[in-house]
């Protein structure tokens, strides 16, 4: 039993890089959720009637040993109510154009998680409906997820090799959970809201009947404002909140992002981990990049180069901004 109770002390220690919190400290942190508001709720799935996909990697902590690292993949789209048709112009060759949208959003993602001697590696399907409104768009989503849980047994130093709880103890597991979230969007502003691990999945380590481990929900609140400076430059603050249905501590996100040209961006975030993120991209045609790096304000930065984060957008279905609420879509 001492064997179990060190690998769940190692577990906790290793994952809360991810929060910093014991309540909150589960899921995989980002930084520039701006790019990709679908990480982290399943209603904006196609709500802006883009086709998208998305491709991230995170280093945490550079320079620590088994430093958290995160890499995934997305895709979401809207659907359509007939397919693609020919749009014929008198000057101009055929041209293909999407048909009216229905109110149908599809979305997936798949994903490797990796932190100290933890991995999940899993992937998440999402149906979204959109209900739109004169100038705004009310949007549900509902994701069904799954994925495998590992220990690298090979890292850990036991205390007895021949604990019986430990010789009997599987490695990996594969958990079923869902998630939930609301996303209502406006002229000029946004307001989300999301579940996560519905499910509450359990892992039991060892032949107790109880759980040792077991996945807390996550909720998400997010919020964003946009303010025109001109028709070339205008900012964005951003807001998001998270924490476990537990409700003992809070994280939260404040950023505010320039944009110019709709084509280039900067911003600065901080987290209230006691965190600074800087961030930066570009825009070319339908391809996005953005980059952002974290820096630890508190004792950590003496051990480590930062955390790096990348991402990369392709967007397909320019037809889209024929809603008045989707000025301000770079992403």
């Amino acid at each position: 039993m001492k064997n179990i109770l060190i690998i769940i002390g190692a577990i906790i220690i290793l994952e809360g890089s991810s929060y910093h919190t014991a309540s909150a400290q589960q899921m995989a942190l980002q930084s520039q959720f701006l790019m990709n508001e679908y990480q982290v709720n399943p209603a904006i799935a196609g709500h802006d009637g883009f086709t998208k996909i998305n491709f991230t990697a995170r280093e945490q902590w550079l320079g620590l040993a088994r430093s958290p690292k995160t890499h995934s993949a997305s895709f979401q789209t809207r659907m359509l109510n007939s397919s693609y048709i020919v749009k014929k112009n008198p000057i101009r060759k055929k041209n293909l154009k999407p048909s009216k949208m229905s109110r149908v959003g599809l979305g997936g993602i798949v994903y490797d998680d990796r932190n100290g001697l933890i991995s999940r590696t899993g992937f998440q399907l999402t149906y979204a409906y959109h209900i739109p409104f004169r100038e705004s768009q009310l949007s549900l989503g509902i994701s069904a997820e799954a994925y495998q849980w590992s220990l690298n047994k090979s890292e850990i130093k036991m205390a007895d090799d021949n604990d019986p709880n430990f010789m009997v103890y599987d490695p990996t597991k594969f958990i079923p959970d869902a998630n939930f979230g609301i996303y209502y969007t406006a002229n000029n502003y946004t307001i989300g809201f999301s579940t996560f691990h519905m499910f509450q999945s359990a892992i039991k380590l060892g032949e107790k009947t109880e759980s040792d481990y077991q996945m807390m929900r996550h909720h998400f609140i997010t919020g964003s404002y946009t303010y025109d400076i001109n028709k070339d430059f205008y900012l964005k603050g951003y807001l998001l909140l998270k924490t476990t249905n537990k409700f003992k501590s809070f994280q939260s996100d404040v950023s505010v992002t320039a944009f110019f040209n709709n084509a280039y961006w900067a911003g600065l975030s901080y987290r209230t981990i006691n965190t600074l993120i800087i961030k930066a991209g570009l825009k070319i045609e339908n391809l996005n990049f953005g980059y952002a790096f974290d820096y630890n304000l508190n004792s950590i930065r003496k051990y480590t180069y930062g955390s790096h984060e990348l991402i990369a957008t392709f967007r397909f279905g320019g037809n889209a901004r024929r809603y008045r609420w989707l000025d301000h879509n770079v992403f």
